[in-house]
C-alpha cells in the first residue's frame, strides 16, 4: 500500500475485504504465468523456454505460498476461482511440453501432466529460508531427468 501510494480508504473502495484482494493478486499471477509461456517460446529454444517458465512456476509457488491461508478461505468461498485458473496453468505448461517433446530437447515418453505433479511437489518443501535455492536445484534435477534420452529432431 506504501509503495503503491495508496491509501488505506482508496484500497478498501477497490477490495473490499482481504479475500478480494488476494483473489486479485492470484489471477494477476497466473495471468503473468501463462502469458509467460508464449513469450519463453517465441525467445527461447523449447526445452530453455520451457525450464524458464518452470524456475517462473516457482515464483508463482512461492507468491501461493504467502497468501496460503487467504486463499483457503478463496477455496470454501469462490468455488470458480481455482477452476478458471489451474486449467489455464496445465495448458501453458502443456503447450511447453509438447514443443519440446516435438523436437526432441526432452524425452518423448514426458506426459506435462506429470511435470506439472512433480512442479507440484516443490510447494510441500518445508518452508526455510532456502526454500527458494532449494526449489530452483529442483528445477534443474527435473529438466536433467526431461533431457536425459532425447532425441533432437532433424
Amino acid at each position: 500500500r506504501r509503495r503503491a501510494g495508496v491509501g488505506i480508504g482508496t484500497l478498501y473502495r477497490h477490495f473490499p475485504t482481504r479475500e478480494h484482494l488476494v483473489e486479485v493478486v492470484y489471477r494477476r499471477e497466473v495471468e503473468g504465468l501463462c502469458a509467460a509461456a508464449g513469450e519463453l517460446a517465441v525467445k527461447h529454444p523449447s526445452d530453455v523456454a520451457l525450464e524458464e517458465w518452470m524456475r517462473r512456476f516457482v515464483d508463482y509457488i512461492a507468491t501461493k505460498r504467502g497468501l496460503a491461508t487467504s486463499l483457503r478461505i478463496l477455496l470454501t468461498t469462490n468455488s470458480t476461482l481455482f477452476s478458471d485458473t489451474s486449467g489455464r496453468v496445465s495448458q501453458a505448461l502443456r503447450q511447453l511440453v509438447d514443443a519440446a517433446v516435438a523436437d526432441g530437447t526432452i524425452r518423448g515418453d514426458v506426459d506435462a501432466s506429470d511435470v506439472l505433479h512433480a512442479l507440484g511437489g516443490i510447494y510441500s518443501a518445508p518452508d526455510t529460508p532456502e526454500w527458494r535455492d532449494r526449489s530452483r536445484r529442483l528445477v534443474k534435477l527435473l529438466m536433467d531427468g526431461l533431457r536425459f534420452g532425447a532425441v533432437k529432431a532433424g
